[in-house]
């Protein structure tokens, strides 16, 4: 037994050392130097402060402001650290009265627009952490958030026109707009 016992332990010890330390700090090295910011959580900064991640979702329901997907995760929305979708069925009464609720809160910000709702409006992502909405769940706020900043319409389109990030590499994934940098960017707008 004591033949075994050795080799084992001493074997548990380097492959700890090479998995758990060496290969985690040689990979964080590497990414340090060939993409900094992805490897720092690609936080975005205003005036000096960190005001989120572009990786991550946030809560806005201010009617002046884009509101991004629902979140899944609890206790509260958009935990970094309990990423997790809903795991409703499309047959759960807990799933038809989560995209009842938002439906209506959407139609009481803003009685006026009878287009229909784009789903990622009323529904939460597998992370449910998402920081994108569709090109088409932008363009469907711009009339509540131009009227309630008292802007132009178009002015508010051209916004969210800049702000449309392409497919990556030009196949994979779909058109989307990120939130809070649409957001962000429409704060600057205003004096």
């Amino acid at each position: 037994m004591r033949s075994q016992l050795r080799p084992a332990l001493i074997l548990l010890g380097l492959l700890t050392l090479v998995t758990g330390v060496f290969y985690p700090l040689a990979i964080t090295a590497v990414a340090q130097v060939v993409f900094p910011d992805k490897a720092d959580g690609s936080l975005i900064e205003r005036d000096g402060q960190v005001v989120g991640s572009e990786l991550i979702g946030q809560s806005f329901d201010d009617p002046r402001y884009f509101w991004g997907r629902l979140s899944a995760t609890g206790p509260a929305a958009y935990n970094a650290a309990a990423s997790s979708g809903s795991n409703y069925g499309p047959l759960n009464p807990a799933l038809t009265d989560m995209v009842q609720a938002r439906i209506d809160a959407l139609r009481a910000a803003d009685p006026g627009n009878i287009d229909p709702i784009p789903v990622d409006l009323v529904t939460a992502s597998g992370s449910g952490l998402d920081p994108h909405i569709s090109p088409s769940a932008a363009y469907y706020q711009i009339p509540r958030v131009a009227r309630e900043r008292d802007l132009d319409e178009t002015v508010v389109r051209n916004l969210v026109d800049d702000h449309i990030e392409d497919r990556q590499f030009g196949i994979l994934g779909e058109r989307r707009v990120n939130v809070l940098k649409l957001n962000l960017a429409l704060d600057e707008l205003e004096p």
